[in-house]
């Protein structure tokens, strides 16, 4: 079974590395030449072991029936490369400005040698520190989720409930986005197998055939999930061999492609890169394929007018239909982190210096646009209050032609004094007000928000705490549908009901994400308070996924028990708040250089306007 894992990584890594050299022009024999490590690099893989242990198994899969090289090099595929930009005219430079940071630069290497070192001392913090007797637990329960692949761990379950052993739907699966939690849990205690493995095998899995009806999205879709199954050997019903299922859409309720899988692989790579030093792995020709392959799918020219990503309903964690089609801030705030994670890891060469500039085009331009139009406060909302419409000019304030009367009743008397948040979503005519918790939190982690507007988040959460956090941290969106609201945007969705699940139910895996943004901005009080309070509530109520009600006091209603990313949220959430310094992992801070420049010129027509220059002077206010 190992030499079949092995063989399945391989065969990906050579798909990844002919479709990368395939793409690439080479004018000369001495080029020809150069490519031919490459080509010969692809074919090796590094192999990691881990303890094996069960893995589901079906008779029922069937491998998929067109050939996924095939596939990849067919000529409807996307260049790898993204289209070439024409060269901006010069721009006078921005005014100097003080910094902190202001000072002889160091050694890039010398910096990141000395941030591993730091890292290295903080592991050993986490492996000495006490654990509780919760913390024990949850050891134990995400250990036992561990699924694994021809001896290896590739990841973990979504839920291991034996409640509902008959009954299990997909959360026997490994979702993406629901691993990250676990693998920073795992990375934190030292144990980085696990994640390699992860994001190898699931790097493989992108060069799949994707297909719904006969048709096939862009090639650098992640799945949302994968599972191991054990199919028959050649047709022989004695031996077995064990096959990865990924599902990228196709099979799940709703039928959604996942948006935001793509953006956390690039995310966790990253923190495993920092944590292990193991950046060969980031180097790799297979890697560096699947990064671009990723990128070329998110920057992909279209329709929209704004840098945003314009997104269907249930694209992301919020999986069902609840409104937020269109351009919901939780994947904005993925997105802009992201774009910021590859644009470290991107290979430096001729080929990549195009990349390069049209990514810190797009940060600019979605930093000014969240910063600018999804901000609100009391000043703000007093403002839209007395928005006119129907302006037609291109220096209208009214620029999206929004109607004072979508502010909800509920808002004025919600929103502070001190603080603010950003807003859910942003369309021509339509603002939703909610308060979605993984998008301000991780705007904050990933400094899409200001400075000032990450400490007015904080401020609102600590202020607003009965509503967002009360009995079980966190709101995954505040207020909830409810009423004829309901039935309309939500379709009557039994279990998207009023206070419940996606509909202002509230998520122990949120607080990870929490933990991280209060380290961030020097508030790690506020996580401490949330951890405390419900830390052995979770332990006695089995680690629910989620809990109902205004105010989180019963287990949701279709909750599962023993939910994985509860568990490993918890867990993250505890070390962090332990050995803070490890937070550097997955925090990025603002980045002034990022508005130095424009790619559209600075101009004095009323038609051009330098997102750059008017980001910067947010951040210096």
């Amino acid at each position: 079974m190992a030499a079949a894992a092995i063989s399945h990584l391989r065969r990906g890594a050579q798909r990844h590395a002919l479709l990368y050299l395939s793409r690439r022009h080479f004018s000369s024999p001495s080029s020809l030449a150069a490519a031919a490590p490459l080509a010969a690099a692809a074919r090796r893989l590094l192999s990691t072991s881990v303890e094996s242990g069960t893995s589901s198994k079906a008779g029922s899969y069937k491998p998929p029936p067109l050939d996924p090289f095939r596939a990849a090099l067919a000529p409807a595929s996307p260049p790898l490369e993204s289209p070439p930009l024409e060269e901006p005219p010069a721009t006078p430079p921005l005014p100097e400005v003080a910094s902190a940071a202001a000072g002889p630069e160091q050694d890039p290497v010398v910096l990141q040698n000395e941030q591993l070192e730091g890292l290295k001392a903080g592991l050993e913090a986490v492996r000495s520190r006490e654990e509780s007797p919760e913390e024990k637990e949850a050891w134990w329960l995400l250990n036992r989720a561990v699924v694994n692949y021809c001896g290896s761990a590739v990841g973990t379950v979504a839920a291991n409930d034996p409640s509902t052993a008959n009954h299990m739907l997909n959360y026997d699966q490994i979702f993406i986005r629901d691993f990250v939690p676990s693998a920073i849990a795992f990375l934190l205690r030292g144990e980085s197998d696990i994640v390699k493995n992860f994001l190898l095998h699931t790097l493989q899995l992108q060069s799949w055939e994707k297909t719904v009806d006969c048709y096939s999205p862009g090639q650098g879709l992640m799945p949302a999930s994968f599972k191991v199954r054990s199919v028959p050997l050649d047709g022989n019903n004695e031996a077995f061999e064990e096959v990865l299922d990924p599902d990228f859409g196709e099979s799940a309720i709703g039928r959604v492609a996942p948006v935001d899988s793509g953006l956390w692989w690039i995310i966790l790579l990253r923190a495993y890169g920092k944590i292990t030093g193991d950046y060969a792995l980031q180097e790799r020709v297979d890697v560096q394929t699947g990064i671009r392959l990723i990128l070329n799918l998110c920057l992909t020219d279209g329709f929209d007018m704004f840098p945003t990503l314009l997104v269907t309903d249930g694209s992301c964690m919020i999986d069902r239909r609840m409104g937020i089609h269109g351009h919901p801030l939780e994947i904005q705030a993925l997105f802009y982190s992201a774009l910021r994670c590859a644009r470290e890891m991107v290979s430096t060469d001729d080929g990549s210096k195009n990349l390069i500039r049209v990514i810190n085009n797009r940060l600019s331009a979605l930093s000014f646009h969240i910063r600018e139009y999804y901000w609100v406060d009391m000043k703000k909302i007093n403002e839209i209050y007395r928005y006119k419409t129907e302006e037609y000019s291109h220096d209208a304030i009214n620029k999206f032609n929004i109607y004072p009367e979508q502010i909800p009743s509920w808002l004025a008397d919600w929103i502070p004094d001190k603080g603010g948040y950003l807003i859910g979503n942003l369309q021509p005519a339509h603002m939703d007000f909610r308060f979605f918790s993984l998008g301000n939190l991780w705007a904050i982690v990933s400094s899409l928000a200001t400075q000032k507007q990450a400490e007015g988040i904080l401020n609102l959460i600590e202020t607003k705490w009965d509503d967002i956090v009360a009995n079980m941290p966190l709101k995954i969106c505040y207020p909830a549908l409810e009423y004829e609201e309901w039935r309309i945007i939500t379709g009557c969705d039994p279990k998207n009901t009023p206070w419940s699940y996606h509909n202002g139910g509230s998520w122990p895996t949120l607080l990870w994400q929490f933990t991280l943004a209060c380290i961030k901005m020097g508030r790690p009080d506020l996580a401490r308070r949330a951890v405390e309070a419900v830390e052995k509530r979770l332990s006695d109520d089995k680690w629910p996924e989620y809990y109902d009600t205004r105010t989180g006091r019963f287990i949701g209603k279709q909750s599962r028990l023993y939910q994985t990313w509860t568990i490993a949220g918890f867990l993250s959430s505890k070390m962090l708040l332990d050995c803070p310094e490890m937070a550097s992992i997955l925090i990025c801070d603002e980045d002034l250089e990022l508005l130095e420049g424009c790619a559209c010129g600075l101009s004095n027509s009323a038609r051009i306007k330098c997102s750059r220059r008017a980001a910067r002077s947010q951040v210096l206010v």
